[in-house]
């Protein structure tokens, strides 16, 4: 297993109707991440160009924290409440070269 620090983006594009929901449910996700195990810094933005698109830069002490933030009850509920409103969700995994 690779202990080395994880950085995560995460592009979240949100049905131009639902946006402030999305975006709501986004700004919600912060606090209580930001007191997680193991997460770095967890920044959310939004695009000057396409307001439905949201992105998360994030930097987690290991990828094994990261995936315990991602099966917390914060983000499940966060799913659960957005489900209709987002039209794609892409993620990466990327890793400091030397």
């Amino acid at each position: 297993m690779n202990n080395r620090q994880l950085t995560i983006t995460a592009t979240i594009i949100a049905k131009p109707e639902k946006r402030e929901l999305v975006k709501q449910s986004l700004l919600n996700l912060i606090p209580p991440t930001l007191k997680e195990k193991g997460c770095l810094n967890y920044d959310l933005h939004q695009d000057n160009n396409n307001p439905d698109c949201f992105f998360f830069y994030e930097n987690w002490a290991t990828r094994e924290l990261w995936l315990n933030h991602n099966a917390s009850a914060h983000i499940a509920a966060h799913k659960k409440k957005t489900v209709d409103a987002i039209v794609e969700v892409r993620i990466k995994e990327l890793t400091a070269l030397p």
